[in-house]
């Protein structure tokens, strides 16, 4: 366990800390950009989509409906980019609709 410094941190700072020194990020990115694809979609997308996964810099989307998968499919670009506008970061390059 680490010691104690006489100096005050903020809870964010140490959180942040903690996340980088025990390499977390890329578990806390998968739950960021499956949060962010429920959010922007919308629950009428959310009713047919059945798994959403983040591997590498690639989000995978299932979708339980072929007509659905194809409107979505014209606008891709713009999906990648509101989703790493709602993560603050660019985490997804590519999306792949199955």
């Amino acid at each position: 366990m680490a010691k104690r410094s006489g100096e005050y941190h903020s809870l964010a700072d140490v959180l942040k800390d903690f996340i980088n020194d025990n390499k977390l990020e890329k578990g806390l990115e998968k739950i960021n950009a499956r949060d962010a694809w429920v959010k922007l979609m919308g629950n009428g997308v959310n009713n047919y989509t059945t798994d959403v996964q983040l591997k590498e810099d690639t989000l995978y989307v299932s979708l339980s409906s072929s007509v659905l998968r194809e409107e979505l499919s014209y606008g891709k670009e713009k999906i990648v980019k509101m989703l790493n506008e709602e993560l603050g970061e660019e985490v997804i390059r590519k999306i792949i609709l199955r």
